[in-house]
């Protein structure tokens, strides 16, 4: 249900439900939609790509399979989908003599020699837990010669291109005398500056050009700086500053910067020095068609041609902006890097995956001595085995092929693969020394403190510079700070003890690192481990005056923030609520010896109040939608296999064991029963016994049986889960898009705001492994699909081409206004519903939508892309203050802190119409895909 680099095991395991010659065109349009979102087939053409979907089959495999060996005749060519792969090769014939020399990440294919029956020229063994797309050797064959034009970019030489124009045999020839050479493939790592401009960027340069002399012709003028003139030139700060007023895509200084920097690089702008660094300073830059001596004016037709064209030549320069000033900041020499240069380099770190392992100093350090490397020549070697590394890369663009004397290319690496002596990967294309890697891990290692208990760390600390701050009493404050880097949940508890400082309230108190702690805490240290520790020791009446004057503010402190963070889901923990009785009868006993532990009382008194009764009867309460807790009783339908259903009342975080019982209970016998997940389209999960809060994890239509279990095979669903058979176009095309958007934000902010983010907790760790519910998030999510279904659904129910045409406009203003009110979460389901293949096949009706609203469409479509981390969607969310109502689908892929509360009600001014409100509360959907596939073809069948 979004974008992703990857697909889930039991999503991909529907993704080819058939044996090839089974699938139907319904099958393969399903399994198309899924299979564009994927980063392995992003280069593939449509073409190409839908004749995959005909023949590929799927293979989940567990780390440490054997794929194939060296040696080996081919059988098979393999895509990663997930996962990754080593490339492992050996000098003799002995197997275990092999040598890992690279890895094969998301994205990469591999084994095309079975085009000519080569033996395999590595052993290919899965890394990790990997899903792959395989196709057999006589259908890869076919799509060879069918589609060899489109292939051969995308697989290794020699069946790939390599460098036109030359001999490529005579590469393999130089390589007597070296076993093992990295080349750079067909294309190259990263555009370069040149004179040479795109025809793309020439015409943005000229549109820029043309409207600022129509809208502001001041700007291109003769300046004069130490008694020299410049002819007709602009100032660097001006061409922010106009960029930021043209467009509301353009947020930021930095990014006008890199938009600017865009056109510098490929000459279409220019420094009058030749400085290849666009700044937002009083410099002075020049167009290229102002070179000339007699540089045209606009004419009337250009200037409206250039009008019209504004917004997508923004569009275009806003999204490759940043690499634009990536690249800017890169080629600098480390030693002239702004303080605002290397964070923009460490924010891009952040989103690595691979250097997660890296200490936040370590990727600040990077950060620094990180250099830009372009190789735009194919065939250049970057170094031979048997060299000492000197530096790691990792690629943005391009690939680099791994060649082995005698046997050709082993492999090819691409974007996002790294290669030399560092095991890393990155999203840029950064050549880092080795002397500078070493230098950082010295120097890190020589701030790191480890606490050692039985030869094993404890507790490790790293020294990190912490600012000039200036306490509330005025004294200056420590230059460094120690941060927690790994330890014993013990340990790590008692340092964060140590360290709080009493002197600052309550919010200066509680870094992020012991938020994330308090947050975390119950992965690895459980309110029944944590809960003691907080309590008093025991020793002699003096010792205990002592810890109570220099530890028990602190503990109270961490208590207070532990009790905000978890909120009311500490009533569900008997533990905890144990705890906090006890731990508030033995702080009030402590205030009537120490004064100091006064001033906390108060605020511990009234938590202590609000957790300890059963409910709360505000009226502020009572108006506003509850979170759904584990305890809160749920009827519910389960069904038998007759189609009768017998209601339960269960608690909601009931596992599938007491459900049974509870099921049981309802119809006389229980014996052999299992409770199965029905989908609308008959797919059929069996849930195992310790699964829980079952009833909110099922799909839009899903519903709960229960049946013996040799009678699983006679399930089917039931009549009410196939959705409506007619649409409701009649009813909401008559409500404006705008109370539609503010309804459905004020709807999304209800369930959004009941999530907890302790349930994201749960759920990225398995809420079975804390018998706790997400039912909140499940809701939450479901409503994401909830919409992309009633998009897809309500477009597959309107026979009318010309209402169809209404109904496309209609769903983009709708999307344009929740992109407006920040409701991320209701506007992408809305985009997803639109890029439905039941939805994106229907060519006649997307040929009658007026190329506005096509536009529209396109920009907001490219905020999907998946490519460099979701880096379109994270800069679109950096822009934009809280509140935010998330891409939630996204979100539980990668954060774990949801985004800042605050209620958005009063940001939207529409009127609040009831029947609005009740529309976009019950929408009645289709959610099986080969049933709108279908709807899809019998509205426009395909076209010879």
């Amino acid at each position: 249900s979004c974008p992703s680099s990857g697909l889930a095991a039991a999503e991909c395991c529907l993704l080819f439900p058939y044996r090839p010659l089974e699938r139907s065109s319904e099958d393969v349009d399903i399994i198309f939609t899924r299979l564009k979102e994927v980063k392995a087939f992003e280069k593939f053409h449509p073409n190409l790509l839908q004749q995959i979907c005909l023949c590929g089959y799927y293979e989940n495999l567990e780390k440490g399979i054997t794929l194939f060996r060296q040696g080996d005749i081919g059988t098979n060519w393999y895509a990663v989908l997930t996962g990754s792969l080593d490339v492992k090769v050996s000098d003799t014939s002995n197997h275990q003599d092999a040598v890992t020399i690279c890895t094969l990440g998301i994205g990469t294919a591999f084994g095309e020699s079975i085009l000519d029956n080569t033996p395999r020229h590595a052993t290919i063994v899965t890394r990790e837990h990997s899903e792959l797309l395989r196709i057999e050797q006589k259908d890869f064959k076919a799509l060879w010669e069918k589609y060899r034009q489109y292939m051969s970019g995308l697989l290794t030489p020699p069946y790939g291109v390599m460098e036109t124009g030359s001999n490529n045999d005579s590469k393999y020839e130089k390589l007597d005398i070296k076993k093992f050479n990295i080349y750079v493939s067909w294309s190259f790592f990263f555009s370069v500056i040149t004179k040479v401009p795109s025809e793309k960027i020439l015409r943005a340069g000229k549109i820029l050009r043309n409207t600022i002399l129509s809208r502001a012709p001041h700007m291109i003028r003769d300046r004069k700086y130490h008694l020299k003139t410049y002819r007709q030139c602009c100032v660097g700060t001006e061409l922010v500053d106009w960029m930021m007023q043209q467009s509301p895509c353009v947020h930021l200084r930095t990014q006008a910067v890199g938009m600017w920097q865009v056109l510098l690089e490929e000459g279409v702008l220019n420094h009058v020095d030749q400085e290849h660094h666009f700044q937002d300073k009083y410099l002075f830059y020049r167009f290229l068609d102002d070179e000339r001596e007699d540089a045209p004016l606009p004419t009337e037709e250009e200037k409206k041609e250039c009008d019209e064209e504004l917004q997508d030549t923004m569009l275009l320069l806003s999204q490759i902006g940043p690499d634009a000033h990536m690249r800017m900041i890169l080629r600098k020499p480390p030693g002239q890097r702004t303080v605002d240069d290397l964070e923009f380099i460490y924010e891009e770190l952040l989103h690595i995956k691979a250097l997660s392992h890296l200490s936040t100093t370590v990727k600040r350090e990077l950060a620094g001595v990180l250099i830009f490397e372009s190789h735009p020549k194919a065939g250049t070697v970057l170094f031979n085995q048997g060299e000492e590394g000197t530096s790691w890369y990792i690629i943005l663009k391009g690939s680099v092929n791994v060649v082995i004397y005698g046997k050709g290319v082993v492999c090819t690496l691409h974007e996002g693969d790294d290669f030399g002596k560092l095991a890393l990967v990155n999203d840029a294309p950064r050549a880092a020394s080795i002397e500078d890697f070493n230098r950082i891990l010295r120097d890190v290692e020589a701030n790191t403190v480890r606490l050692k208990e039985h030869d094993q760390d404890v507790l490790v600390l790293e020294k990190i510079p912490a600012g000039n701050r200036i306490s509330n009493q005025g004294n200056p404050q420590p230059q460094h700070k120690y941060i927690v880097m790994s330890g014993t949940p013990e340990k790590i508890l008692e340092h964060f003890l140590e360290t709080m400082r009493l002197e600052a309230t309550l919010n200066e108190a509680t870094d992020s690192v012991l938020n994330d702690f308090i947050m975390m805490h119950c992965v690895f240290m459980p309110n029944s481990q944590l809960c003691p520790a907080l309590m008093p020791s025991q020793g002699t009446e003096q010792e205990k005056m002592d810890y109570a004057l220099n530890n028990k503010r602190r503990v109270i402190r961490l208590v207070l923030q532990w009790a905000a963070l978890y909120g009311d889901l500490l009533q569900e923990d008997e533990a905890a609520m144990a705890f906090l009785e006890e731990f508030y009868v033995s702080v009030s006993d402590d205030t009537r010896m120490i004064a100091a532990l006064k001033e906390q009382l108060p605020e511990l008194e009234k938590i202590h109040k609000v957790l300890l009764q059963l409910f709360n009867t505000s009226d502020d309460r009572a108006q506003k939608r509850q979170p759904i807790r584990g305890s809160d009783e749920v009827l519910f339908k389960v069904y038998c296999i007759d189609q009768t259903y017998t209601t339960i009342r269960v608690p909601v975080s009931s596992s599938v064991k007491e459900v049974i019982s509870a099921v049981a209970d309802k119809l006389g016998s229980g014996e052999g029963l299992i409770i199965v997940k029905m989908s609308s389209g008959g797919e059929k999960v069996v849930l195992k016994p310790h699964d829980v809060s079952v009833f909110t994890t099922l799909s839009v239509n899903g519903r709960l049986f229960a049946c013996p279990r040799d009678q699983f095979d006679s399930l089917a669903p039931l009549p009410e889960q196939e959705g409506p058979s007619t649409g409701t176009v009649g009813t909401f095309e008559l409500m404006s898009s705008k109370d539609l958007a503010h309804q459905m934000t004020i709807y999304d902010w209800e369930l959004f705001n009941c999530v907890h983010e302790l349930e994201l907790i749960y759920h990225t760790f398995g809420r079975h492994n804390f018998k706790k519910t997400t039912a909140n998030l499940d809701l939450f999510l479901r409503r994401f699909n909830e919409i992309q279904f009633w998009v897809v659904t309500e477009i597959c129910l309107c026979s009318q081409l010309s209402k169809r045409v209404q109904l496309l406009k209609k769903y983009i203003k709708i999307a344009a206004h929740c992109k407006e009110y920040k409701n991320l979460n209701s506007f992408f389901a809305i985009i997803m519903g639109l890029s439905n293949v039941a939805v994106s096949r229907l060519s006649l009706t997307w040929e009658k939508l007026p190329s506005k609203f096509k536009k529209i469409y396109a920009e907001f479509e490219s905020l999907m892309d998946p490519s460099r981390n979701h880096r379109a969607y994270r800069l679109t969310v950096a822009k934009l203050d809280p509140p935010i109502i998330p891409f939630m689908p996204l979100l539980i892929k990668g954060k774990l802190r949801v985004a800042a509360r605050k209620n958005p009600d009063a940001a939207l001014t529409n009127k609040n119409h009831q029947d609005v409100r009740s529309y976009v509360r019950q929408l009645n959907v289709i959610d099986n895909q080969r049933t709108l596939s279908q709807m899809s073809h019998r509205l426009e069948p395909r076209r010879a």
